[in-house]
């Protein structure tokens, strides 16, 4: 499980494109959410416009076949009790970037 910092994510869009035309990018944003959430372990991932926009660039139904993801990780304290949130926060890498830790 990824600590607090950054990190980057190849995430494949293949298994998007079986299935239905119609909706191919309504699923590949639900795979980027499920796959985030499942690499990094964390309660709430937010997509940031800019991914969601490079999805959806070519229309409904051609997404891109992957799509390459800067992750920073961050926890929050929760009001009105102990304990902490993670939260991922997706945003597109800019730049040439291996896959993994950026720190």
């Amino acid at each position: 499980m990824p600590e607090k910092g950054r990190w980057v994510y190849v995430i494949p869009l293949r298994s998007v494109y079986w299935g239905r035309r119609s909706n191919r990018a309504d699923r590949a944003v639900r795979f980027i959410r499920q796959f985030i959430a499942r690499h990094t372990k964390v309660d709430d991932v937010i997509i940031m416009s800019e991914v969601n926009n490079l999805v959806w660039s070519r229309g409904r139904e051609k997404p891109p076949r992957r799509v390459k993801v800067v992750v920073d990780i961050v926890e929050e304290k929760v009001e009105g009790g102990e304990g902490v949130r993670r939260i991922a926060k997706v945003r597109l890498a800019a730049g040439k970037f291996k896959p993994g830790s950026l720190e």
